[in-house]
């Protein structure tokens, strides 16, 4: 029974997503724009270069390459000071680790990002697919199919584990039995593409998929 797992990292492994959208906030404020809930949500689980451009449409601001440094400035600031796991992910993926099931990460997150992140959260994998490795980010399949071969397992025998729709769609889309984690009540019907939802992720339901 050869099959694999690849987890999202941010909202899945560990809790950034507030921490991205308070740095968001920060790094836009000097540009006089207020970064809404409704700004963050329509750009949650999309690359840097998407995300920056819904806002530029809203704001005046420095083009990509430029504001980056001022964004990780503040983003690596968070992480360092208030990166937290969430525990029930990082359970399942010691359980399925022992029972020698290959996993590996694929995150929106530019490479510089993703590094940090796992670093900063005491995780590490053989495996990891960042956002500007791949042609199409979520929700196109690029990521996942990339991970799975990666990892030398067929599509269809690798779970994905993600938290946003787009990142559900990515799953979806790879022809990937795609777990949904919904950690915030009420959020359910946005995942509603996965093959299952849970609140809290666990190996068995992770392979109750395949």
């Amino acid at each position: 029974m050869h099959i694999g797992v690849v987890f999202d990292c941010d909202g899945t492994l560990v809790d950034s997503e507030p921490l991205s959208g308070e740095a968001w906030r920060r790094t836009l404020a000097p540009y006089g724009y207020t970064v809404t809930d409704a700004d963050l949500a329509a750009c949650l689980g999309i690359p840097y270069l998407r995300t920056h451009a819904y806002l530029a449409e809203r704001a005046q601001i420095p083009d990509p390459p430029t504001l980056w440094p001022q964004l990780r400035r503040e983003l690596f600031a968070l992480i360092d000071a208030e990166l937290r796991t969430f525990d029930d992910a990082v359970q399942a993926l010691e359980e399925l680790r022992a029972r020698g099931v290959p996993v590996a990460v694929a995150s929106s997150s530019v490479r510089e990002r993703l590094d940090h992140t796992l670093a900063s959260a005491g995780l590490a994998f053989a495996v990891s697919i960042a956002g500007d490795e791949v042609e199409h980010g979520k929700p196109a399949p690029d990521m996942f199919l990339r991970a799975a071969e990666r990892l030398g397992v067929a599509p269809a025998r690798c779970v994905v584990v993600e938290d946003s729709p787009p990142g559900v769609a990515a799953g979806r889309a790879a022809g990937m039995p795609t777990l949904g984690v919904c950690r915030a009540r009420g959020h359910e019907t946005a995942l509603a593409q996965a093959d299952r939802v849970v609140d809290r992720v666990s190996a068995e339901a992770i392979l109750s998929l395949v």
